[in-house]
């Protein structure tokens, strides 16, 4: 993993970057960044291991669907001033993947807030985007489906992406950024160097 190279090409593409040795230390960052605001949080494993979403209840309007009941959630932080997620892939040539089902996350990452962070550990790096591409479909969506049991052919069978046609299957919109959207004021993509989700 180059992150000089993923620093300059992130910073290239109109996002701001930061690195952190652990989640500990992103999680203090970001909660000494918040204070007083609304914040939307997707589905996010990598939130939940650094325990951010305790942090940043303390001085702000969090909502979270996987904390609180689920579609007035996700109605909230649609609705947010901040939204906070992780990615399924980041390419060190600077090209963030995200994968999702109801697709609030991919939405939320691309128009009407004023600040986005993308937390993301050293597991998700590539060094292209196909292999972004390619870990977000193949590891990611199958680790998480696997996490929800739902009934799908990646939670029964190899780890990999089956392109199913499942009622139950997660994995229904992909977005990529290619550069910071002119929907949103800033994108900051925060990078742990741990492993830290799927």
């Amino acid at each position: 993993m180059d992150i000089p190279k993923l620093r300059k090409n992130l910073e290239l593409r109109g996002f701001d970057f930061k690195f952190f040795e652990t989640g500990a230390e992103a999680a203090d960052y970001v909660a000494g960044e918040l204070g007083g605001r609304t914040v939307g949080i997707g589905g996010s494993k990598t939130v939940s291991d650094i325990g951010l979403y305790e942090r940043l209840c303390q001085n702000n309007d969090v909502a979270w669907h996987w904390k609180q009941e689920p579609n007035e959630a996700r109605a909230r932080a649609a609705a947010a001033d901040v939204y906070i997620c992780s990615a399924n892939g980041i390419a060190e040539t600077g090209e963030i993947v995200n994968i999702d089902g109801n697709c609030n996350r991919i939405t939320a990452t691309m128009y009407g807030k004023e600040k986005v962070y993308i937390i993301a550990g050293v597991n998700k790096i590539e060094p292209n985007f196909e292999r972004a591409l390619w870990r977000a479909r193949n590891v990611a969506a199958p680790l998480n489906a696997r996490r929800f049991n739902v009934d799908t052919p990646c939670v029964k069978g190899e780890l990999r992406c089956y392109d199913c046609s499942s009622p139950e299957r997660i994995c229904r919109g992909l977005a990529v950024l290619w550069e910071k959207s002119n929907g949103i004021g800033s994108l900051e993509v925060i990078l742990v160097n741990e492993e830290l989700g799927y």
